[in-house]
């Protein structure tokens, strides 16, 4: 089994700074043998270190001998972890992506109501381009990959073939709702460099899970599931997209002890958003207030006393902070591939700046970064999903993402906000010229 131990407090300080040196003696490399000037080198060490005083109230996740800081960073001291940090190398144009979503297929054995593919209609994409296209990603920086349906164990060869197309620069989480997991699978991707799977654990009894993922035998699904992982030791995760009712009537803390039952390593917590089945329909909004509750409870199981067996939280209300790193979509830091091969700024924007199978990945991505860049602070899915709803609803073509064409009348002449405080004051350390 995996030797799994949650870090805090002062451990956590120790961890944080043989973590510092790491990098340092990492990169000082570079420097002696002349691939970067002692102006960058500094400059990029000073990046670092504010970017890990950003994450600094992380629960970090010892897994053997390797550190998870954060759900979107590779373990700390692999090859992946470096392809990350790489990304504050970068002075003269804009930061690399460093992350991303895939969908390989629309599939799926469940009817969940929320899906933010529910109305995305059409065939998968050509497993050949898809792998094509995962190649230049890596090539482009990515590091960490995060593979998803549908079901991605329902065409178990096509979630093989996008895994075995990444090296070991990036890491891999593969989505799963249990559906076609087995120890063979589990044994065979994690030789490919496949670290976890996360499970969705959006209601905390058997009776309401299979409610809200509209199957009586999904709670079931999901417990073969996680047995097939801890026969394997493969690390298992969660993602919860719970309402803000939930956060006030013990739900939340109730979906915690689940997770820790589980022995999941780490818990997504998705803030709802008004996107695929939930596009028109999703109006109960999280107030500042709501999202502050939201926040003081993550920080209190990340860094309570009485907490530090609790699995890790990654909070989107706190990533998306606009004191921490805003809206990262669009390619500023993370995008999405549907299963039909429409480039997304994110999973919840349901916009596409085009298609895969009809233009060279390169030219799409490029197009979607001259719009998101740089990084802003307004939650686009959440400002623009009425005109996105108005738009689908006028359209003859009942489907989402927004063709390309469609997808222009929202973002042409939108307004996204400040520059979000963090990349700005980062970038800045010796200017982009």
């Amino acid at each position: 089994m995996n030797k799994i131990k949650f870090i805090n407090g002062f451990k956590r300080r120790i961890i944080n700074l043989k973590i510092k040196l790491g990098v340092f003696f990492h990169y000082i490399n570079y420097l002696i043998t002349g691939r970067i000037k002692i102006k960058f080198f500094i400059a990029f060490l000073r990046r670092l270190l504010m970017f890990l005083k950003i994450i600094r109230n992380n629960k970090f996740v010892k897994i053997n001998k390797n550190i998870k800081l954060d759900m979107y960073i590779p373990e700390y001291p692999t090859k992946a972890f470096y392809t990350s940090c790489d990304k504050f190398l970068e002075f003269k144009k804009e930061f690399p992506c460093t992350t991303a979503l895939i969908s390989i297929t629309k599939k799926c054995v469940f009817n969940c109501s929320h899906c933010y593919q529910k109305k995305d209609l059409g065939k998968d994409i050509d497993i050949n381009i898809l792998v094509d296209t995962v190649k230049k990603m890596q090539d482009m920086n990515i590091a960490f990959f995060n593979i998803e349906g549908g079901e991605s164990f329902v065409v178990y060869d096509r979630l093989l073939k996008v895994c075995k197309a990444i090296d070991d620069r990036s890491e891999i989480w593969v989505n799963s709702i249990g559906y076609g997991i087995t120890i063979e699978r589990l044994e065979e991707l994690k030789k490919i460099n496949v670290k976890a799977i996360m499970f969705s654990l959006h209601h905390d009894t058997p009776d309401e899970f299979n409610k809200f993922m509209g199957s009586d035998k999904a709670y079931d699904s999901l417990i073969s599931g996680i047995e097939a992982c801890h026969s394997a030791n493969m690390n298992i995760t969660f993602n919860s997209c719970l309402l803000k009712d939930d956060f006030y009537s013990g739900k939340f803390e109730r979906i915690m002890e689940k997770a820790k039952d589980f022995k999941s390593i780490l818990l997504q917590l998705i803030v709802p958003k008004p996107s695929g089945g939930w596009l028109g329909k999703f109006e109960n909004a999280f107030t500042f207030q709501d999202l502050n509750i939201i926040k003081k409870k993550v920080n209190l199981f990340n860094n309570g006393l009485n907490y530090k067996d609790y699995p890790a939280i990654l909070s989107q209300a706190i990533e998306e902070d606009e004191n921490h790193f805003g809206c990262t979509a669009g390619g500023v830091d993370r995008f999405y591939i549907n299963a039909k091969g429409d480039v997304q700024p994110c999973e919840f924007l349901n916009i596409s700046f085009g298609n895969i199978q009809e233009e060279k990945f390169e030219d799409i991505y490029n197009r979607m970064r001259n719009i998101f860049l740089p990084a802003k602070k307004c939650m686009m899915c959440e400002k623009v999903s009425k005109e996105i709803y108005d738009i689908y609803n006028k359209s003859s073509n009942k489907v989402l993402p927004l063709s390309k064409e469609l997808s222009k009348k929202i973002y042409l002449n939108w307004d996204r906000g400040e520059e979000t405080i963090f990349y700005k004051k980062v970038k800045n350390i010796v200017n982009i010229k």
